[in-house]
């Protein structure tokens, strides 16, 4: 029986500095278990022995200068029953605000306190009031052309969605973002569960206000334990992935919270770190073969 599988994902054309990784992590412990869940892209290795946190500290360190994700993690409850994921720059590769903004004509301020709240230097909630009053007298309309034009799912959304929910997995979208977006996104992906703020408006024009509560990151990890109360989840059995400071809450919360191609206040804190591959690197935390992924 195993304690512990470190899993090596590479960047797609990286089999080199995969190969690399794989002999540290092989070199590590006695009788490692080898086990390729997709070829030259992702491997698992499995110890019966050994520590989790020098195993990963040594292997990281071993690729630090290759495009390789390096996870270390108990052998245990892997597979994942509950995903809670945020949305702006996690499952999708913009944030929608920013992107609503500039038909208001205020892109670079909304875009600059964005990036100062993912970061974590300014508090999340005076910061939301703060862009959505710039976007006052917008129509809404507006919103779902946003959308068509400009927003895409980020590479692999859809699969990991998908793929866990056909193995009995509830999907949840919790976003610090707006119903507006959130809701078409996430039938977009496939989520089950969406939850976001509201934006306040009267004759199709939005009117610079957010409805309370904000959903902020408190609220954020309120939703995965509510959901995961709701379905009679265990905390080990439940997953939860951001890429910024208002994530921290949610993603410390999760059995395996991952932070993605994140900044750096989330990345020092999570349990994981995907830095160089895509959203199916979820997955093959979970270990699911590339052959299981269904897209």
């Amino acid at each position: 029986m195993t304690d512990f599988v470190a899993t090596l994902i590479a960047r797609p054309g990286n089999d080199a500095a995969l190969g690399a990784a794989l002999a540290v992590a092989t070199d590590f412990a006695p009788d490692p278990w080898v086990t390729w869940l997709s070829e030259g892209e992702a491997v698992d290795v499995a110890f019966s022995t050994g520590d989790p946190t020098s195993a990963n500290a040594a292997i990281a360190a071993a690729v630090a200068d290759h495009p390789v994700d390096v996870v270390v993690q108990p052998a245990a409850h892997r597979r994942k029953k509950l995903l809670v994921a945020d949305m702006d720059s996690t499952m999708i590769g913009q944030e929608c605000i920013d992107e609503l903004a500039d038909y208001a004509g205020f892109k670079p301020q909304v875009a600059a306190i964005t990036d100062r709240a993912m970061h974590g230097d300014i508090a999340f909630e005076p910061a939301l009031h703060e862009r959505a009053s710039l976007l006052a007298g917008l129509s809404r309309d507006v919103i779902a052309e946003v959308i068509a034009e400009r927003i895409t799912p980020n590479p692999g959304a859809h699969t990991l969605v998908t793929t866990m929910r056909a193995n009995g997995a509830t999907a949840v979208l919790v976003s610090g973002g707006f119903t507006d977006f959130a809701e078409p996104i996430g039938e977009m992906i496939g989520f089950d569960v969406v939850r976001a703020n509201r934006l306040n408006g009267e004759d199709g024009s939005l009117d610079g206000t957010v409805a309370l509560p904000v959903v902020g990151p408190d609220a954020k990890r309120l939703a995965l334990l509510e959901e995961a109360e709701r379905l009679e989840v265990a905390h080990e059995d439940t997953l939860a992935v951001g890429d910024g400071a208002n994530d921290i809450a949610m993603v410390s919360a999760a059995g395996l919270g991952v932070a993605y191609h994140a900044k750096p206040k989330l990345a020092d804190v999570a349990d994981a770190r995907i830095d160089h591959a895509d959203l199916t690197a979820l997955l093959y935390l979970q270990g699911y073969r590339r052959d299981e992924f269904v897209t």
